[in-house]
């Protein structure tokens, strides 16, 4: 059987310059800092392509009731054209026109970037179609732009391409379907050749995005997939909780029902439905 091969390399730390590592905020948040960072990914086991990259945050509450409802679904749609965008406050206008996409999940868009290689050659990465065809054919509108979005005064996180529809804004598209846990992942692209066992891919990576200020980590993940799909030890865990419990209450109400078993006929209790 073909199982998952899965590479997992927390970064947030170890990308924070020495001086920084007791003040990682004041890091983050100064921008005459580079954020530049290299990373080395020794493959242990062959991984066939489409090798899967993922951005895992944890610590993260994409739940959090305010942060869900500040966004705009008709807005994403129809652009200027929906005006009422009360739900994405606080970042609702900008000079007084709409923001495009408004609200705090597009505002806090993650922006840190990978480029990876192997043997100084540039391995060959896919970031089209990482988001689901039918958020891009129905959920986001082909002539809404993000004219003047992350134009205010306290910019969140990644900028967008004011030339690009937002149904073509993929890493957006993937960011707005937030996640139901404060530990998730997100597909940031496919690598499309094979890393054999040996290999040592090295990822020079920008560390922008801010996950200090709330205690957050950040990791990056290359993985394969299965018949079974990826790795996901949380499905897996999950799936034989919920299937063991099951199994536990059948037993349970079987033996309580061997031990006092219903008379075959006895309609007693609709006699006494009927008499009450």
């Amino acid at each position: 059987m073909d199982l998952a091969v899965e590479i997992v390399d927390r970064y947030d730390a170890e990308c924070v310059p020495e001086e920084f590592r007791g003040n990682k905020l004041s890091y983050i948040t100064d921008k005459t800092v580079s954020k530049n960072c290299t990373r080395y990914l020794k493959v242990q086991k062959h991984m066939k392509a489409p090798i899967y990259i993922y951005y895992q945050l944890d610590n993260y509450y994409q739940n959090h009731r305010r942060y869900v409802k500040s966004r705009s679904d008709q807005q994403l749609l129809h652009g200027l054209k929906y005006s009422r965008t009360s739900s994405c406050e606080p970042e609702e206008f900008d000079n007084g026109l709409p923001i495009v996409p408004c609200g705090l999940i597009a505002w806090s868009l993650f922006n840190d970037t990978f480029t990876f290689f192997r043997e100084r050659t540039k391995v060959r990465v896919s970031r089209k179609n990482i988001a689901w065809k039918s958020d891009r054919d129905h959920k986001f509108g082909k002539n809404v732009y993000p004219y003047n979005f992350q134009n205010g005064t306290l910019v969140g996180g990644s900028e967008l391409d004011p030339r690009i529809p937002l149904s073509e804004e993929e890493d957006l598209i993937v960011w707005m379907r937030t996640a139901a846990l404060p530990s998730f992942r997100k597909l940031y692209g496919r690598i499309e050749e094979d890393l054999e066992q040996g290999d040592v891919v090295v990822v020079n990576l920008m560390n922008n995005y801010n996950t200090y200020s709330f205690g957050g980590m950040k990791k990056l993940v290359l993985s394969t997939s299965s018949w079974l799909g990826g790795r996901n030890d949380f499905l897996g865990i999950a799936y034989l909780v919920v299937g063991s419990s099951s199994i536990i209450i059948s037993i349970i109400f079987m033996l309580l029902h061997m031990k006092n078993p219903r008379p075959y006929g006895d309609n007693s209790w609709n006699k006494k439905s009927i008499s009450g």
